[in-house]
């Protein structure tokens, strides 16, 4: 949605169909239809899906002849609601609110913008469905109402800016928006550390809860990569300090959603929360926020941990969310103890009867490039290496390798004899780690990264250029990095684009990013 090849859910116009199997067209079009059930509700939404199949069971049929049925048996106007399937680009939605306790009387003002696209200029306001909740001081639910009428939780937002009124609001409440992640959009609304940490425990929406823990930690992150740029160092408040602590506290909180909250937003993901993402200081601040969380958890660690042992594996619900947890609690031991965590890695390793505590283990030996590293991997090499899908994992933590030498390493796995690149998925699991979670060793200055996977890509041109123009991804992405790696990325792109027989699927990519 933010790069050059931004296209609607329904492409007007194409130049290599192959290159329109995208995450717009699959996520983001789920996304619409989960919106659909959202403002209609599950007897209307069921509704709808019944006239569909009886309209068009056995015809081809449109994104438009969906929506039809879904109007025609609610009676709900998706007239505005159909600009999803028709405009590209992330909508944002910017709230403030005010609160008057003479007269209870609380507004939230909301307004949406979505940014222009390099194929759309011009955007129109969309109907978006906004899902809130309102919190007393206490975390009791505030009922939603205004002139004696009961609101519904979701608010049909329809133009570029609205205003809606509650009254008989007893106190100045804490807001919880978009609950359920009701739209995909952009939120933007002030909030304190403390009124998410408020959120955090409070909320009874579970993905509220888990949004909350992500914006704190995405404040600390803006604030952290500012100090480090002005020389300083990475502080944290005690409020976010005390929220996590509480989060790993909390005896009554599902685990599989503990797990989730303390696992902190991948380094791709914090770089979307700037203009000119700083790459290394990103990963500076992101290692720093995870140090010193380990540390505030201190000794409940190893005992969250040790609690966290299972006596044989089951494939259900609490014993899979034990191991979520668990391999996040390991992560954290090894921020706090590389040589106790090490151990642990071990341990785990050899007496893991599932594929997800190996794992775990190895990607925290890969990952804090603990001593036990080198052995591990080539351990599980050793076992898999007959069998291609399990050894993809193995290829991806190779990718994934934190370190200046992690090239040297992908070269060398691309010798192994179940690799080739006219495999895709050996392919995405070594070079897509590499390209695309890799952040500082693939855009490391010296542009060897880029070199490497433009050299990689010219090759595929000729025997595989649907998976090459997957893989370019991170090539043509390119506009919040710095002028520096600008122009390193740029340089790699044109010599794609005078490449002589430049495949349609690379040429349409390629073209589009250098117009940026």
């Amino acid at each position: 949605d933010a790069g050059p090849m931004a296209h609607p859910i329904r492409p007007d116009v194409v130049i290599e169909m192959n290159n329109f199997y995208t995450l717009t067209v699959y996520e983001k079009g789920s996304e619409v239809i989960r919106m659909m059930h959202t403002l209609l509700g599950e007897d209307s939404f069921q509704a709808g899906m019944r006239l569909y199949f009886e309209r068009h069971d056995g015809s081809a049929a449109t994104c438009d002849d969906f929506v039809q049925a879904m109007e025609d048996a609610s009676g709900v106007d998706l007239g505005r609601f159909r600009r999803w399937y028709s405009q590209s680009g992330t909508p944002e939605l910017t709230v403030t609110d005010e609160y008057d306790a003479a007269s209870g009387i609380y507004r939230l003002h909301v307004s949406q913008h979505t940014p222009p696209t390099q194929d759309q200029p011009q955007k129109l306001p969309l109907h978006i469905p906004f899902d809130i909740e309102l919190y007393d001081e206490q975390g009791a639910v505030i009922a939603l109402q205004y002139q004696g009428k009961a609101i519904g939780n979701v608010l049909d937002v329809l133009e570029a800016e609205q205003t809606f009124e509650f009254d008989q609001v007893p106190v100045k409440p804490v807001p919880s928006l978009l609950r359920d992640f009701s739209a995909p959009v952009k939120l933007y609304y002030d909030y304190s550390d403390e009124a998410l940490a408020f959120l955090m425990r409070f909320a009874r929406n579970e993905f509220a809860r888990w949004d909350a823990a992500q914006m704190l930690i995405n404040k600390a992150v803006i604030d952290g990569v500012a100090r480090v740029q002005h020389g300083q160092g990475v502080e944290l408040s005690q409020t976010l300090l005390a929220a996590f602590v509480a989060i790993l506290d909390d005896s009554e909180l599902d685990l599989a959603l503990k797990a989730e909250i303390l696992a902190l937003p991948g380094e791709a993901t914090l770089a979307e929360l700037f203009e000119v993402a700083d790459i290394d200081a990103i990963h500076q601040v992101r290692d720093a926020i995870h140090t010193r969380l380990a540390e505030a958890f201190g000794a409940r660690l190893a005992a969250t941990y040790q609690s966290l042992r299972l006596s044989g594996y089951q494939v259900v619900h609490a014993d899979m969310a034990k191991r979520a947890l668990k391999g996040v609690v390991l992560g954290y031991l090894a921020a706090l103890d590389a040589e106790h965590a090490d151990a642990l890695v071990r341990e785990q390793y050899a007496t893991a009867d599932n594929m997800t505590d190996t794992l775990a283990a190895l990607q925290v030996a890969n990952g804090y490039l603990l001593p036990c590293r080198a052995a591990l991997l080539a351990d599980f090499e050793g076992k898999w290496a007959k069998d291609g899908l399990v050894l993809d994992n193995w290829l991806r933590l190779i990718g994934s390798k934190p370190a200046a030498d992690v090239l040297g390493e992908v070269k060398q796995a691309m010798n192994h004899p179940t690799f080739s690149i006219r495999n895709p998925n050996r392919l995405r699991a070594l070079i897509g780690s590499f390209a695309m979670s890799n952040q500082v060793q693939f855009h490391a200055v010296d542009g060897s990264g880029y070199r490497f996977l433009t050299d990689l890509l010219i090759e595929l041109n000729e025997v595989n250029p649907q998976v090459a123009s997957r893989l370019i991804t991170p090539l043509i992405q390119f506009k919040r990095l710095d002028e520096v790696r600008k122009a390193l990325i740029r340089a790699e792109l044109t010599r794609l684009a005078n490449l002589e027989g430049l495949a349609r699927d690379l040429f349409e990519k390629v073209s589009k990013a250098l117009q940026q």
